[in-house]
């Protein structure tokens, strides 16, 4: 899946505009762009961009990735410590359940939490997926 790069959360319009001027208009264009730390780089000094934040970005870009995922079940899962699709294939689908449900109580992240059954399909999936971030 691909989404405005204004979907993910902490963009803004001022780092929206930045991105875009530099061709980065899509989340799959900013995951393809920042997927290993020379593209991170290269992208935070054109655009004025911490690198730190283009860091975080393209990990929430590459959960975008996943059917069903998007900016705030992707915000969510980096809460619980879910950073990118590869990370995501070892994980347990009733432990990260339980963990994202005690992690919304304290943070209220999302008002409509995911099942177990279907955080269990983003981890099927996942494990169908390439890797793309590096560091």
């Amino acid at each position: 899946m691909s989404y405005p790069i204004l979907s993910i959360e902490g963009v803004g319009p001022q780092r929206a505009e930045k991105l875009k001027m530099l061709g980065v208009r899509t989340t799959a264009t900013l995951l393809e762009r920042a997927k290993d730390p020379r593209g991170r780089k290269a992208l935070a000094a054109a655009s004025g961009i911490e690198e730190k934040k283009i860091l975080r970005f393209a990990n929430m870009a590459d959960l975008m990735r996943l059917k069903g995922v998007g900016e705030e079940y992707a915000e969510l899962l980096e809460a619980a410590g879910v950073d990118t699709v590869k990370e995501l294939r070892t994980r347990n689908a009733a432990n990260l359940t339980k963990a994202i449900v005690l992690l919304n109580e304290k943070k209220q992240l999302v008002r409509l939490l995911p099942s177990e059954r279907t955080v269990a399909k983003w981890i099927s999936q996942a494990k169908t997926m390439p890797a793309m971030m590096t560091y």
